[in-house]
């Protein structure tokens, strides 16, 4: 297996992201934490997983609160011996609907403040735990990057989220720890064939491969990201776009 003898924290393990990912990290040999805002959804995660066989802890926990976060991820380690990965999908809060001319600045900058406070946090809370053994993945899904009309702060958080995660991948390259952000446009779906097709550029029809990624998909990709088969890979945005996005 994969993740096998493993330890990895999901955060936003409340959340259909957060959720299918631990449930493939716990397939795939793991012993999953749990962490997110509503309980009753992380326990009832967690009890699919040990249904399954797996190893599974729940903690509700609030990313912005540095010192509940870095109290979290020493439990996490006096209980499972360390920290391997740590995935996050906690969500940033974003207002949409409105064009920036109309946006009162503190509704800009939420996003972006809630963005970068909790990865932060995170990424500086599991690392130290990590450089210890000299070996980590740290595996953030980022949203989208694309500016379209009403967004509001949106592509701001995303842009400046793959700035930290850039940085974050230089400063704690040396310790053996890879970062990687997941680049997923809307929300993935639970069956491919549920997706509704993309609209295409003008000119561009037919031209263009499309997949809305499913939640499967997704989880699939963070379980090989969080894997020694990625240890190669970092500094990294994993394009799950299925041709929605090209550089």
């Amino acid at each position: 297996m994969l993740l096998e003898n493993k330890t990895a924290i999901v955060y936003g393990a409340a959340g259909s992201i957060g959720a299918e990912v631990a449930r493939a990290y716990a397939r795939a040999g793991a012993q999953v934490h749990l962490a997110g805002r509503t309980h009753v959804r992380l326990q009832a995660v967690a009890a699919v997983i040990r249904r399954a066989g797996g190893v599974a802890h729940a903690a509700q926990l609030d990313v912005l609160d540095q010192l509940a976060v870095r109290r979290h991820a020493n439990d996490v380690t006096e209980t499972s011996g360390g920290i391997d990965v740590c995935f996050n999908a906690t969500s940033n809060d974003d207002i949409q609907g409105t064009t920036l001319l109309d946006l009162p600045f503190d509704q800009f900058m939420q996003p972006v403040t809630k963005a970068l406070t909790a990865h932060h946090t995170i990424a500086t809370s599991v690392a130290p735990h990590m450089a210890r053994r000299g070996r980590g993945a740290i595996l953030v899904m980022a949203g989208g990057r694309e500016a379209i009309p009403r967004l509001g702060g949106s592509h701001v958080a995303w842009a400046a989220l793959a700035g930290l995660c850039r940085q974050l991948a230089a400063d704690l390259g040396p310790h053996g720890i890879r970062v990687a952000w997941l680049l997923s446009p809307g929300s993935p779906t639970v069956d491919p064939q549920d997706a509704e097709p993309t609209q295409e550029p003008p000119g561009t029809e037919g031209l263009i491969p499309r997949h809305q990624p499913s939640l499967e998909e997704v989880a699939d990709i963070a379980t090989y990201l969080a894997s020694e088969s990625a240890r190669t890979i970092t500094a990294s945005e994993i394009n799950l776009t299925g041709g929605a996005v090209i550089d």
